[in-house]
């Protein structure tokens, strides 16, 4: 009896790979189920998940260069629709399904990146009405980001020559579908804002598929738009075809020709304002000039300038009056400072040094002309002066006597 070979786990691990790897029917399964335990390695960026129905469960991966293709993220519960092959994990021994792609069960997978995106954004506050910039009035230059052929252009380019004239377009070509749009419509939206050239944004282009207008749902856009200092107003697609760059714009229009119309004022709208101000100016004028009419003839017509005698006979009246009341006035100030000066002259007669000496009091002066207030100042021979009402005395003092 022959002796069985041992084999290594490595080895039957191994082994069980290349039957798995060999069988065709298993290299392109196409495989419905619900999503369970699905976590998103962000660092690597592989999906790991497990696919299960109502009795079983298979473990699953998706490699990053796959998962990067995929419009949605797949989540717990969801039913999708796989399409990948089954192997071994060498190493766990374990067998799973590699999934190349995975499309929602049921809802478009459009439709479901759709819905994402715009409850992601607008829970970061993208959307928020209050965020919005109002228009500008008279905007002197319109920049359009779009693609520089088909209607687009052409009908804004009209609407801008029939509404305002004076506003100058300015055009920044990009793609409007395919890969590389988003990207384009970005740089176009950044240009915009470094070089402040232009005073208003008009995004768009012209209908088409979900798929052809996936580029203005693409996140760098729809935050590129929120963000702008320049109000942007999005014009992408028919008025039924609604897209995240409608929701982040300060404005929206059903189409790229609608959107001109907001851009700009209409020039018939503002003659027609003008000739109203002109017409209600000159309606004031002239009624403010009839006022002041009326007024010039009533003044003209007045007694005064009628007969200037009488009115400068009732003036020289009032002056001649008020030359009596003045003068009146003027005498009583004099009579009245008259008596108060003779008041205080008396006063001040009675405080004079002269009435004190006519009483009998005198003056001593020493030899240096200073009065002498105390004995203690004046000795034996000193020769004083002394003043009294009528002159004065010298004398020589022979004897001092100090009082206790």
């Amino acid at each position: 009896m022959k002796t069985p070979s041992v084999l290594s786990v490595s080895q039957l691990n191994m082994y069980i790979k290349s039957l798995l790897d060999g069988d065709l029917s298993l290299r392109q399964l196409f495989i419905s189920g619900e999503v369970s335990n699905f976590t998103n390695q962000y660092r690597s960026g592989h999906f790991y998940l497990s696919l299960k129905d109502e009795k079983c469960v298979i473990k699953a991966v998706m490699f990053a260069s796959y998962a990067s293709r995929l419009r949605f993220t797949p989540q717990d519960g969801m039913k999708v629709l796989v399409r990948g092959r089954v192997s071994v994990y060498e190493q766990s021994g374990q067998y799973q399904l590699y999934i190349e792609d995975m499309q929602p069960d049921g809802l478009g997978a459009l439709h479901l990146a759709y819905e994402q995106r715009k409850q992601k954004l607008a829970s970061e506050g993208l959307f928020d009405e209050d965020t919005k910039q109002p228009l500008p009035i008279f905007p002197q230059k319109v920049g359009v980001i779009t693609s520089p052929t088909g209607a687009v252009i052409h009908d804004i380019q009209q609407v801008l020559e029939r509404r305002y004239p004076l506003a100058e377009l300015i055009l920044y070509p990009v793609k409007v579908q395919g890969e590389d749009a988003a990207k384009q419509v970005v740089r176009a939206i950044e240009h915009f804002n470094r070089n402040k050239e232009a005073d208003v944004l008009i995004v768009g282009r012209g209908g088409g598929s979900m798929e052809d207008l996936w580029a203005f749902n693409e996140e760098i856009v729809v935050r590129a738009v929120a963000n702008s200092r320049i109000p942007v107003i999005s014009a992408v697609g028919h008025e039924t075809d609604i897209t995240l760059c409608d929701f982040a714009a300060d404005c929206r229009a059903a189409t790229p020709s609608a959107a001109a119309e907001l851009a700009v004022p209409d020039q018939s709208e503002l003659k027609a304002t003008l000739r109203s101000c002109n017409t209600s100016l000159q309606y004031y004028m002239k009624a403010y000039i009839r006022s002041l009419h009326d007024k010039l003839e009533r003044l003209v017509s007045h007694q005064s300038l009628q007969v200037p005698q009488n009115r400068v006979a009732m003036e020289t009246m009032k002056l001649d009056h008020y030359t009596e009341q003045l003068t009146a006035a003027v005498k009583r100030k004099t009579t009245q400072e008259k008596h108060r000066l003779s008041k205080l002259s008396g006063q001040l007669h009675s405080l004079s040094p002269l009435q004190i000496l006519a009483r009998g009091y005198a003056v001593v002066h020493n030899q240096n002309q200073n009065i002498v207030r105390s004995v203690h100042t004046i000795k034996t021979g000193d020769k004083l002066v002394a003043t009294v009402s009528d002159g004065t005395l010298d004398c020589i003092v022979e004897e001092v006597t100090c009082n206790e």
